[in-house]
């Protein structure tokens, strides 16, 4: 007998098997059409798809996907792993993504990592018992940590600056370089000369990426990169605060701060505040990331663009095309991504220029 397991709304927890039989004779089509319907296959006739779900709902059944998904083998399930939800630049990133799932008819198991390794770790045990087709490890540090659990159990995964060339593993490769010359040179073109950088954690690969970029930019320009001005943060609002307190103490003091994120160049525009320094009269400021409120404080942040929608474009289109791929690349994939510098107003000439 040909059936589908259906979950009634109206019964929490309860299950049971109905005939698809009794959809095809009220839709008035096939039994095959059913099947094909339900699991969403594009070569269905959209009329008759129209036709079969009006039935399901006016039955008020719905598929049960964890039954299916023992049937077919296919879960339609990518997990997403962020550092931290509450940090303004990861929310844009697993809207994206989970924008372009629903177009593709997946879901997202997601979680938010927060930098703790038990926590990390639980989020692995939890994608595997729920039988993942691919893991998108967006979270900028402790990548390691999921490499050898995911990979022994051959689960497509993409993660960014860190994935390996093996089977299976995606990277996209963020282009730092070129945002962070942009915004060394526009600074310079402000006769700005006593540049500073705040990095982000330096345990962090993409924080050293930055960082080295900002070093590699500045010497391209003729500048001498001064030890005192390159001081470490922690991409929070409150390490720029600090950051800005050890800049300001210095007896030559920076004319221009760039940030390794927004968060960072935040924190240095508030203490600047508290300190009577007016930006970007007397200090400008760039930050990293381009974060949604960036444009929205004052003033306005000048930054550096890594565009969230494009990350996240991007980790989906590489855990699909693994998964639909019958032999994976032997080199894994690699995917680029630029940075652009944004001008908006918390950059200007250098004081006393």
């Amino acid at each position: 007998m040909t059936a589908n397991v259906y979950c009634t709304s109206s019964s929490v927890g309860r299950c049971r098997i109905m005939d698809i039989r009794e959809i095809a004779k009220r839709a008035k089509v096939s039994t095959a059409t059913v099947s094909r319907a339900i699991n969403r296959i594009p070569t269905v006739d959209p009329q008759l798809a129209k036709r079969v779900w009006k039935v399901v709902e006016e039955l008020g059944y719905y598929p049960n996907t964890q039954a299916r998904a023992l049937v077919s083998g296919k879960t339609r399930i990518f997990g997403l792993i962020v550092s931290e939800i509450t940090n303004p630049f990861f929310p844009e990133i697993v809207q994206s993504f989970e924008d372009i799932a629903v177009q593709h008819n997946y879901e997202i198991l997601l979680t938010s990592t927060v930098h703790d390794p038990k926590r990390m770790e639980s989020s692995v045990r939890r994608m595997i018992e729920r039988r993942v087709e691919g893991v998108a490890v967006l979270t900028f540090g402790m990548e390691e940590a999921l490499l050898e659990d995911l990979r022994f159990r051959k689960v497509p995964l993409v993660f960014v600056d860190v994935g390996p060339p093996v089977p299976r593993v995606s990277n996209i490769r963020i282009n730092y370089q070129r945002g962070i010359r942009q915004g060394v040179q526009h600074l310079a073109a402000l006769r700005h000369q006593r540049i500073a950088f705040v990095t982000g954690p330096l345990v962090l690969k993409s924080a050293i990426a930055r960082k080295h970029a900002f070093e590699e930019s500045v010497r391209e320009i003729g500048m001498r990169v001064e030890p005192n001005f390159v001081v470490e943060g922690d991409h929070t609002m409150e390490g720029g605060m600090l950051a800005f307190k050890r800049l300001a103490g210095l007896r030559s003091r920076p004319t221009a701060i760039m940030c390794s994120n927004d968060l960072t160049a935040i924190g240095v525009m508030r203490e600047a505040f508290d300190h009577g320094i007016s930006i970007p009269r007397e200090l400008s400021v760039i930050g990293f990331d381009d974060v949604r409120v960036a444009q929205f404080i004052i003033p306005p942040l000048t930054t550096i663009q890594m565009s969230q929608t494009e990350i996240a474009r991007l980790a989906f289109k590489a855990l699909l095309q693994d998964v639909e791929r019958d032999t994976p690349a032997a080199n894994g994939s690699e995917y680029a991504l630029n940075t652009d510098l944004v001008l908006r107003k918390s950059t200007a000439l250098a004081s006393g220029q």
